[in-house]
């Protein structure tokens, strides 16, 4: 395992430095690498690491998503309301609905294995939007309406959403019938996790005004409990999520102690070159190209017609609000990214033995090869022109 993680470093690294002198975003390097160093090419990562790829992925996000609590200000959200709100699930039901609409006659699948497809589909992903959305508050664009704050926003709850609605078409698929308990588990699990968060993060914040240490053992703490909240999560006592729980704990620290988060927040943005590396090459190590080569141009209509109705959705959530149409352009290209639960959910159907599941993963992977390193470059190439410094 030890000489995997030497090679995803050293590798990944080199790769992601190529790619920014070419103009083009580092992580697209270190996706390449993981598709280079993993089975279907070379096959030098250990199965050891490739067992443990789906929580070394996790630790990432949480990483990314502490940093993105400490640095959301409640102020900013409430300058943004309702849209933040519909972001949260109107483009992501928008895109499955399209997928719901495309993938029967195209695809040749049912309706249900369609409504399979856009659950693993739709999921925006915060690993590539969310330290995007940071850099451009550190610089200033977007500030004056809080376009970043919104899209962070949307994303980290966009993943809740759509995990719960592939857990209940898998189960349907499976032969367990329809649940609209779990559709309701939805709300009830952001709100617990955001509850849960902001009161471990108060109970934080008293206590480190209490006792004095150092800001590398806060950090330690602060990231132990994160990972506290995504094992309650998988108990399934209760409806929860974990990653809001986390981002919910930055927000409170924020709020009650902003010196403290900022400097809290540097510590995780260090943690986060790390990080960063693992997380994309393990998503490109599970990134199989031969099921997109096999898959043919039909899966390709799909995922775009897909991203049209989620982007038709960002522009519905929207209207009425005090965005220009240029602004509205850029959040619709903001939420085209996907990558990570993609990565992590979707050999779920085919591990399960559904007669969807080869089409399911064939077209996660595609949507991974497309919209990660279009959206990606779309925001960055974007930015600068259709946002507010």
């Amino acid at each position: 395992m030890l000489t995997s993680l030497a090679y995803i470093f050293l590798v990944g690294m080199p790769c992601a430095w190529i790619f920014k002198k070419l103009g083009l975003p580092g992580f697209l390097g270190m996706l390449l690498a993981g598709m280079l160093l993993g089975p279907p090419v070379l096959g030098v990562l250990d199965d050891s690491l490739l067992n443990i790829s789906a929580d070394l992925r996790q630790v990432a996000l949480v990483v990314i998503l502490t940093r993105v609590g400490l640095s959301l200000d409640l102020n900013d959200l409430k300058k943004v309301g309702r849209p933040a709100v519909l972001m949260c699930f109107v483009p992501a039901t928008c895109e499955i609905a399209g997928i719901m609409l495309l993938a029967p006659s195209l695809l040749g699948v049912s309706l249900l294995d369609a409504a399979i497809i856009g659950a693993v589909v739709a999921a925006v992903s915060p690993a590539v939007v969310v330290p995007r959305m940071l850099h451009l508050m550190e610089q200033g664009y977007g500030k004056e309406k809080s376009i970043p704050q919104l899209i962070m926003a949307g994303a980290s709850v966009d993943d809740v959403y759509v995990i719960v609605l592939f857990t209940t078409f898998v189960g349907m698929a499976a032969g367990q019938g329809f649940s609209a308990m779990k559709i309701m588990q939805v709300p009830l699990a952001a709100a617990c996790g955001i509850a849960a968060g902001c009161a471990v993060g108060w109970g934080l914040v008293k206590w480190f005004r209490r006792f004095h240490m150092r800001d590398t053992v806060k950090v330690l703490i602060v990231l132990s409990i994160s990972f506290l909240f995504i094992a309650f999560e998988k108990t399934k006592l209760i409806p929860f999520a974990g990653l809001l729980a986390v981002i919910g704990c930055g927000i409170m620290i924020l709020k009650l102690y902003p010196e403290l988060a900022q400097r809290l927040a540097a510590k995780f943005g260090k943690l986060w070159v790390g990080a960063e590396i693992l997380l994309f090459v393990l998503v490109g190590a599970a990134v199989d190209l031969r099921y997109a080569a096999a898959a043919g141009g039909m899966i390709i209509l799909v995922v775009v017609g897909a991203l049209l109705c989620r982007m038709a959705g960002v522009w519905g959530c929207l209207l009425g609000t005090r965005l220009n149409r240029r602004e509205r352009l850029f959040c619709m290209l903001a939420y085209i990214p996907k990558a990570t639960v993609q990565a992590a959910i979707g050999a779920v159907p085919l591990g399960m033995g559904l007669g969807c599941g080869r089409t399911v993963l064939s077209v996660a992977v595609i949507s991974i090869v497309l919209t990660a390193p279009l959206g990606a470059l779309a925001i960055d190439r974007t930015c600068k022109k259709l946002l507010n410094g």
